[in-house]
């Protein structure tokens, strides 16, 4: 068999001076995160590759380094696209020029509304964004058997992707009740992944359980809140993958885990974050930026966003500065401000005109919401008293409090009470299976007034509504139809604010410029409300994803996650 050498003979020559590299990054300074040394010397690239690093080069194209510091690109080791709210290619387009050259995405937002379909929209879009984008095998969806969602993905469904060249392997196995239990679908899955990569999703499990979980062949968690239970899991050999989404901030928390002894087993993650705190604040750039602040090492920061991140995803070819190494660089004005100048991603310098062309899949799933006009009769809680539990935010976290409190009782139906801060809360089915409506209350919203309605409600991603007027609740659920998916905000019978999600209800079609100009806005509307949680669609979100402690509520009632049963509301 006749094999094709001439990329080797290329970068070969050009490795050895006889020829122009490709490009040459100049004079510059770059960190090696293998040694944690500031090295000096040219950086030369022949093709997506580096070739050269200390010695002197000449190249076709040349960037003047001085004054800058170079580091390897950035790897998200772990988010939902769909949770930017934007298509993948303007996903791209938004934190590739901030430095974000690997993204490892698990679509199981848009899965568990359309099954494969979905997986194969993010695959195929995957084979032409410009960062290199891997699409991890969405191992739960339905997440849970307490929610409906508008798919299921079997053992069969996931092993027929298994080995996919933009795949690495199971995404995050949120199931843990699952393992423990013994469940036959859960566990068929984990065998079928036996030996393949397969990512974690362990909130709170420690001891015997974290034991049991890892014993599975579970490589990492992005869940940790606390310092204890990143050292247990970092102890037992799991990767901690600290996050900082636009709900979920942990970096602070955290800050203290990565030293020189740990960084080497940590990773950076943003898992759900949306183009207007992307704006603000940044990407995996605002991850390393926030915990160098809070103490982390310099050079520690910045390995375990490459290097680390990749040795934990098998991905070899990256994460350092050195010759062999696909050539994803970010270079820095500022190394502890991580003050990003420009990018070069897989040997192309990132510019506008990088994105053009790119041949991405044509939008899907514009027909998911399923849901018929609802009427306020649907949102009244029927219960034998007036006392009875209620889900308790925790503003910045996932995590809500199961509490229980005593709420004004009218003709056998339980109200809200503005005053405790007491709202009303429903799940509605919107994938056609059926017509279900789970009831309940939730505390820390702060409206006084009006209603909010999101077709975003991980992970099944029913429709979650949150209000004191049952007809309030009402508009907002029926804009949401005619939207085809969104956030709504209505009060004294309008909508006052909306953002429309039409692809499979949970993305919009704009680019991100948009897409964050309809979030400022929508942002001063909820304000005006009194709301004073920073994102409020995306805390409702969280509240119907039943893999996370400790009550939540879904299409099919209230849970009690510690129990993992239904409970009455």
């Amino acid at each position: 068999m006749a094999y094709d050498t001439s990329f080797l003979e290329r970068m070969i020559d050009q490795a050895l001076g006889r020829t122009q590299a490709d490009l040459v990054i100049r004079n510059t300074r770059f960190l090696n995160v293998a040694t944690t040394e500031i090295a000096e010397g040219d950086i030369a690239i022949c093709g997506n590759r580096i070739i050269g690093t200390y010695e002197g080069y000449r190249g076709k194209v040349e960037i003047d380094g001085r004054n800058l510091t170079c580091v390897p690109g950035f790897i998200d080791t772990h988010v939902h696209c769909e949770s930017s709210l934007v298509t993948p290619g303007e996903f791209d387009r938004c934190v590739l020029p901030r430095g974000t050259t690997t993204a490892i995405c698990d679509p199981h937002e848009i899965c568990n509304v359309l099954g494969t379909r979905g997986l194969d929209y993010f695959l195929s879009a995957a084979a032409n964004t410009m960062l290199d984008l891997k699409v991890q095998l969405s191992s739960c969806v339905p997440a849970t058997h307490l929610e409906t969602a508008g798919a299921k993905l079997t053992a069969d469904d996931l092993v027929a992707y298994r080995g996919h060249k933009h795949s690495i392997g199971l995404a995050e196995f949120m199931n843990f009740p699952g393992i423990f239990f013994k469940d036959p679908e859960v566990l068929a899955k984990l065998a079928a992944f036996d030996g393949w990569h397969i990512d974690g999703h362990a909130p709170m499990v420690t001891g015997m359980e974290l034991n049991a979980y890892l014993s599975c062949g579970i490589r990492n968690c992005h869940e940790t809140t606390s310092l204890p239970e990143a050292w247990e899991k970092l102890r037992k050999g799991m990767q901690v993958l600290i996050r900082e989404g636009t709900v979920c901030k942990d970096v602070e928390t955290l800050a203290p885990l990565i030293t020189a002894d740990t960084s080497s087993f940590i990773g950076f993650c943003t898992d759900d974050r949306n183009p207007l705190d992307i704006h603000e604040e940044g990407h995996l750039d605002h991850l390393i930026r926030k915990a160098i602040a809070g103490g982390v090492p310099v050079a520690h920061a910045y390995r375990a966003a490459s290097w680390s991140a990749a040795m934990g995803f098998g991905l070899r070819d990256r994460g350092l500065i050195a010759p062999g190494k696909r050539a994803d660089i970010v270079l820095l004005d500022d190394l502890e401000t991580c003050a990003v100048n420009s990018v070069i991603s897989a040997g192309r310098i990132v510019r506008p005109d990088l994105f053009d062309g790119r041949d991405l899949p044509s939008p899907i799933g514009l027909d998911s919401m399923k849901l018929e006009p609802v009427s306020p009769a649907d949102f009244v809680v029927r219960a034998s008293g007036p006392s009875g539990p209620v889900i308790g935010i925790e503003p910045g976290k996932v995590v809500t409090a199961h509490l229980t409190m005593t709420l004004p009782y009218v003709n056998g139906e339980r109200q809200p009470d503005v005053e405790q801060d007491v709202l009303k809360v429903c799940v509605l089915g919107r994938h056609g299976h059926n017509r279900n409506i789970g009831r309940g209350f939730v505390k820390g919203f702060g409206l006084k007034r009006g209603a909010l309605a999101s077709s975003v409600g991980h992970d099944s991603h029913n429709v979650c509504v949150v209000g004191s007027d049952d007809g309030d609740m009402a508009v907002a659920v029926n804009r949401l139809i005619e939207l085809g998916g969104g956030f709504v905000a209505a009060i004294d019978g309008k909508v006052i604010g909306e953002l429309a999600l039409p692809l499979a209800g949970l993305v919009s079609l704009k680019p991100f410029e948009a897409v964050r100009a309809d979030l400022v806005a929508l942002r001063d509307v909820i304000r005006a409300l009194g709301c004073p949680l920073p994102e409020p669609f995306l805390q409702l979100a969280f509240l119907p994803l039943p893999v996370i402690p400790h009550l939540k509520i879904t299409d099919r009632g209230l849970v009690d996650v510690d129990r993992f049963e239904l409970i009455a509301a």
